[in-house]
């Protein structure tokens, strides 16, 4: 059987030593990930871990009033479920592709399985999730504290180092739901960083000119959640393994999934 090599594979895979990697590869389905599916909705039974590569994926809470704010983004450098793994099977947040790709899905069973046989895979989670607190932690304190524009290079700082190049798709609409503010106030902080040479915006396209400059305007809470990250998964930074899956292509769809693709000028 051919095999596909995937450029940006999901790091914690990747830094699966290949004996443990190998009896996992098996299990896993290459599937895409369009902009919008709903991969879980709060409360409802988690039955699959999903492990991003070229996708992202924002944990949000909705408000009964309709309002919602992101508490964390996973990319290539996490898996989304951890509930499964954690005991809890279920949770109050929803999960939502906000960049579209594909990735790496994995029934929740037998995440489970695995998990329990210890070793390297579950070292890796245990210590993504103390990663994912960091940074939940963190979004919660600074969209209490800092400004709108501080949150916004937060958010598009993490959002790069997520990605192959420097430009996002993404509505206003989209990130000012993100980081829970008014689209009036994303308005204002993209175009003060516009007028400054730092980003360029049109028509639903983000593109950062500036990432010094970004880096300066934004808040602590950046460094500290890179700084986390980091510190917990130096091996996940610098994969020694790259998931190889069967060359067969991604189906177009799966049955359950919720897709929304609507789009508007940012």
């Amino acid at each position: 059987m051919s095999t596909l090599n995937i450029a940006n594979p999901n790091h914690l895979l990747a830094a699966l030593p290949a004996g443990d990697y190998e009896p996992l590869a098996g299990l896993l389905e290459l599937t895409p990930m369009p902009l919008g599916e709903i991969l879980y909705e709060p409360g409802e039974q988690l039955k699959y871990a999903y492990f991003p590569a070229t996708a992202i994926v924002s944990l949000h809470y909705v408000m009964e009033s309709g309002a919602s704010a992101e508490s964390a983004g996973v990319g290539n450098e996490g898996v989304v479920g951890i509930s499964l793994f954690m005991g809890g099977n279920t949770t109050p947040s929803s999960a939502v592709v906000q960049t579209a790709g594909h990735g790496y899905r994995l029934a929740g069973r037998l995440l489970k399985q695995e998990f329990e046989r210890g070793g390297p895979l579950q070292r890796l989670l245990l210590r993504y999730t103390q990663a994912l607190m960091t940074q939940m932690a963190q979004t919660t304190a600074c969209n209490r504290h800092h400004s709108v524009e501080q949150q916004l290079c937060r958010w598009l700082l993490l959002t790069l180092d997520r990605l192959p190049a420097n430009e996002l798709v993404m509505t206003q609409e989209l990130v000012a739901s993100m980081l829970g503010v008014r689209r009036e106030g994303v308005t204002e902080a993209a175009g003060k960083l516009q007028h400054a040479g730092i980003i360029s915006y049109r028509r639903g396209h983000i593109t950062v000119l500036d990432r010094a400059g970004l880096e300066t305007h934004a808040c602590e809470c950046y460094a500290v959640v890179r700084k986390e990250l980091n510190r917990l998964l130096s091996d996940v930074q610098q994969p020694n393994a790259t998931p190889r899956l069967s060359d067969k292509p991604p189906p177009a769809s799966r049955p359950g999934a919720v897709g929304k693709t609507t789009r508007h000028d940012f």
